[in-house]
């Protein structure tokens, strides 16, 4: 657990320097945030920056221990290999099933995402500078897995299939698309607004819990919301944001789709939740216990929701970038899991 406390501690002092122009950021780590950023357009140094303070403040001491403490490890336990397929729709977003299974006393091999290359081989390669034995048990891959006892992968619907063909008599994870929704009641205050922002625009909508729909009241005043949001507009400056804000909104036009459109992001009534880059659904609601029921039978779509006062597992407005340790992607305990081997 300390080589990753100390690699939480590390990547604090490196957002805190680059933060404030100080002459001592990491000369190293500024480089692999230019490539990353080269690599992949939707990386911006912003973006990956957000994801990297997140980490710092999750690789704590008190935080590890209290998200660990629930697990009962076992000395002596038989070492896995666990193949992990990464995704690379956002920063480092196979990060959490990397540490886990190193946590777990297991090796990794990852196949990383062709999107994704840069960021997590240099944050290995910080542990394993924190804790040398960590060497053994970190392998990179391009090609097929060499030798695995287990599965975790990330895709979407159709690759899914593959994965389950190809990994499924293994004992494997293996995670398909969704989407985080909101509720909202119309009562909503400006600020929470705002932060609904943040859940919507964060990694330019790409995360699997990134709000991609919201649901609204029938009698909804969209005013409100698009004055709010506002306060993103220069999320359209980002030219490849802007491609797809152009194309989505003139397909939607071309095909007399009903939209609302603020300039920097297209509103469609539809029942779907995956909505395309710049774009936002939205469905219209007769009463709180309809939709929580709805959101309840198409819980398996559903990343998180976020709403004030609906359910017990919901997510405060402004929160769903912030996950913690024990934030499982799609309700799977990962940890247990990877004990359970």
């Amino acid at each position: 657990m300390q080589a990753f406390v100390k690699l939480g501690g590390f990547i604090q002092d490196f957002c805190e320097s680059h933060n404030s122009g100080a002459n001592t950021t990491n000369a190293n780590f500024k480089e692999v945030l230019a490539r990353a950023e080269q690599q992949n357009g939707w990386f911006t140094q912003e973006n990956v920056l957000h994801s990297l303070g997140q980490w710092a403040h999750l690789l704590t001491e008190d935080n590890m221990a209290t998200w660990l403490s629930q697990y009962a490890f076992e000395k002596g336990k038989n070492v896995k290999v666990v193949g992990i397929v990464m995704a690379g729709n956002i920063p480092l977003v196979g990060f959490h099933d990397f540490i886990c299974v190193l946590l777990s006393g297991n090796k990794v091999q990852a196949k990383l995402s062709s999107n994704d290359t840069v960021l997590l081989p240099y944050l290995a390669e910080q542990l394993i500078r924190f804790e040398a034995s960590l060497k053994d048990s970190i392998q990179f891959v391009e090609g097929k897995f060499d030798h695995y006892d287990a599965v975790i992968a990330t895709g979407s619907n159709n690759t899914s299939r593959y994965f389950e063909y190809y990994f499924g008599k293994k004992p494997n994870i293996i995670r398909k698309n969704r989407n985080a929704v909101a509720v909202l009641t119309g009562k909503e205050t400006k600020e929470e607004l705002i932060a609904l922002g943040e859940d919507i625009f964060r990694y330019y909508g790409l995360g699997c819990r990134n709000v991609s729909k919201i649901y609204v009241p029938k009698d909804y005043d969209f005013d409100l919301l698009f004055k709010t949001l506002f306060e993103y507009k220069d999320i359209v400056n980002q030219h490849k944001y802007a491609n797809n804000y152009d194309y989505n909104k003139a397909v939607y036009l071309m095909s007399e789709f009903k939209i609302l459109d603020n300039g920097f992001l297209v509103l469609k009534e539809d029942e779907s939740f995956a909505s395309p880059i710049a774009s936002l659904f939205y469905e219209h609601y007769n009463s709180l216990d309809e939709i929580k029921g709805e959101l309840q039978e198409r819980q398996e779509d559903i990343q998180c929701i976020v709403s004030k006062g609906l359910m017990a597992s919901e997510i405060s407005f402004g929160q769903t970038q912030k996950p913690q340790l024990q934030d499982y992607a799609d309700g799977v305990d990962t940890m247990k899991f990877l004990l359970q081997l």
